[in-house]
């Protein structure tokens, strides 16, 4: 840790970084899905969709050159060949499981996501050979986005030209930082020469959307670094930029130090440095013609340029989740998959949807859930929750819109409630006001 974190979280520490989930991705937590429900998440799926809502699928491909010190997904280091590709053909087979389901109902994927782990790391064929599976299973003609995530490390023109042709249209670059030493600190594969060559390739290679990834306050991050990694990101100039706040969930390699050391706050910056970092990104983004469009997100053209995996999900549309840990959403029943690769194939081997927990929220839950989620865009339309759940949020939620109105966290403008700069920075902070009180103390994971 520099001289400069050090300083930061003395100054802060009542804001300094300790262990545990910080950004809200779900609600009801996932502490409540159990075992219970999984016979509800079945019964769903023999049920015709009582509406056509968007369906999309998630594939989770969860093998990593190395694991980043920060990572707290389901990935592997130690899989060989061999082993990979009988892990592509359990996800094809569960693809091909749900796929017979009334749940379907005949719709096709809007949008697909590959997400990992890292997607790029797999070989061409073993790329080809589960693009063309899922295709056959459920065509894409209808789908609107293809996103694909890729370790700059990973990518060769060669390998990216295929992915192209595969139909991604949104590629998203793990970048995290430009500086060779914060990279290597973090544990990070690749390295700062690695970034431009795989960038130019896409660039070249023409994909309709290319996002870069970064993360505001990984181990060793200073001032000076950040306004570079940022100035760098402007010059690059990518269609969208992603930005997170670096947080020490309890199953990383830096928790586990922590633990060892007897330490309570992790070696990263304080929440209000990461905070004052991304505003300062989102600033110079905006001057360099990007529009802040979400608590993460700033995108050169907002007409152009969307995140359907994000939108839809966060309107409550059907997601089939394929691979080990994956999180599905179908009718409004959450489920997770086994997490143990071992486990998940003996299922899939079985002719079982390896599905380990699930939750069913109630109407009112689902609510809260679409509310909250919605909110880290900066803006949530009241007509919206009207029409959709027959609920006025300006008056459901009274009580903390008026706490943090009066604390100058957002304010409210006819049909919208709209987030200041500030709130929006720490959305994930203030969401548990939402919540029932229930579900305010309990672990997000």
């Amino acid at each position: 840790m520099t001289a400069e974190a050090k300083i930061d979280i003395t100054r802060d520490e009542e804001e300094s970084t300790r262990a545990g989930n910080y950004f809200v991705s779900n609600y009801p937590p996932y502490s409540f899905w159990n075992a219970e429900h999984v016979a509800h998440a079945h019964e769903v799926f023999n049920r015709p969709p009582a509406r056509l809502s968007p369906l999309g699928i998630y594939v989770h491909i969860p093998f990593c050159r190395k694991r980043c010190h920060f990572c707290y997904y389901k990935v592997y280091t130690d899989k060989n060949a061999s082993e990979v590709q009988g892990y592509i053909d359990s996800a094809i087979r569960e693809l091909e499981i749900y796929a017979a389901k009334p749940f379907i109902g005949g719709r096709k994927p809007t949008f697909i996501y590959f997400g990992g782990g890292t997607p790029s790391y797999i070989s061409t064929t073993q790329l080809g050979h589960l693009v063309e599976s899922m295709q056959r299973i459920l065509p894409w003609d209808q789908a609107e986005e293809v996103a694909f995530e890729c370790e700059p490390g990973t990518i060769t023109e060669g390998k990216m030209r295929i992915i192209r042709e595969l139909g991604v249209t949104r590629l998203s670059l793990g970048i995290e930082n430009f500086n060779d030493e914060i990279l290597k600190a973090n544990g990070r594969a690749h390295l700062s020469k690695e970034i431009g060559r795989a960038y130019e390739a896409a660039r070249a290679i023409g994909f309709p959307q290319i996002n870069i990834d970064l993360i505001s306050g990984m181990v060793g991050e200073t001032d000076e670094n950040w306004r570079d990694c940022v100035r760098k990101t402007i010059e690059l100039s990518p269609d969208s930029v992603t930005i997170y706040q670096m947080e020490i969930p309890y199953n990383t390699t830096i928790f586990k130090e922590m633990k060892i050391m007897g330490q309570d706050i992790a070696p990263v910056a304080s929440w209000k440095s990461k905070r004052d970092w991304v505003k300062y990104a989102f600033s110079e983004f905006e001057k360099a013609g990007y529009t802040v469009c979400s608590a993460y997100t700033a995108v050169k053209d907002p007409k152009r340029t969307k995140f359907l995996y994000r939108d839809m999900l966060w309107e409550g549309a059907d997601m089939i989740g394929l691979g080990v840990s994956s999180f599905s959403h179908v009718q409004g029943t959450h489920f997770q998959n086994a997490h143990e690769f071992e486990e998940y194939r003996a299922m899939i081997d079985r002719g079982e949807l390896p599905i380990y927990r699930a939750l069913t929220p109630t109407d009112d839950e689902r609510m809260v859930r679409e509310f909250v989620l919605q909110m880290k865009l900066g803006h949530v339309t009241r007509r919206y929750f009207s029409d959709k759940f027959g609920i006025d949020p300006a008056i459901r939620f009274s009580e903390p819109l008026a706490k943090l109105a009066g604390e100058g966290w957002l304010r409210q403008e006819s049909d919208e409630i709209l987030l200041s700069r500030d709130g929006l920075l720490q959305v994930d902070r203030l969401l548990p006001e939402f919540f029932d009180p229930k579900h305010r103390v309990a672990r997000r994971v």
